[in-house]
């Protein structure tokens, strides 16, 4: 699975790293980055972190490589939501777009692919670097209750739309 971030919208929209940005610009990317990649140690994805050098940037589109994760600069006067969309259509495999922006999650899901907002893949994030493991004792009683509850179905079912249903199982495996 091929994980591309929008690093700036993910650093504004939250809030444990919008205070690293507070310090710099650059401390901000730092935490970012530092936070993904242990993320990534975990569970082995791909990442890509998109940043946007629209004022300031190179007149070149600027590629590194930091913690295992690639780390793009757009160009000057190229936005990052380009780059990723660009991105998007070259990826063959499985891609998930971390993206709070709505331009580029409605044109990511046209082309097949998966769009995450930024704060629900801060929240997964968050839950997959918390090292909190679950005895087996409580995870036998927590069966147990669901086991004693049956309700029976009235009504339609509520099933989920096809492609809802086939982004939801994608955002499963994050």
């Amino acid at each position: 699975m091929h994980i591309i971030i929008d690093g700036y919208n993910l650093i504004r929209q939250s809030s444990s790293l919008r205070r690293y940005e507070r310090q710099s610009l650059e401390a901000g990317r730092r935490a970012l980055i530092l936070k993904v990649s242990e993320y990534k140690k975990r569970k082995g994805h791909k990442i890509t972190v998109v940043f946007d050098g629209w004022d300031t940037g190179s007149a070149l589109e600027e590629r590194s490589r930091q913690g295992n994760i690639d780390v793009i600069y757009s160009r000057r006067g190229e936005k990052a939501d380009d780059v990723i969309k660009r991105l998007a259509d070259r990826s063959a495999e499985e891609t998930i777009i971390i993206s709070s922006d709505r331009e580029i999650a409605s044109y990511v899901t046209r082309q097949g692919k998966t769009a995450l907002s930024s704060l629900e893949f801060e929240t997964l994030l968050d839950k997959a670097l918390a090292s909190s493991t679950v005895s087996d004792e409580y995870a036998g009683k927590d069966a147990d209750d669901a086991n004693d509850h049956h309700f029976s179905k009235k009504g339609p079912a509520k099933r989920l739309p096809r492609a809802r249903r086939h982004a939801q199982t994608k955002i499963k495996k994050l």
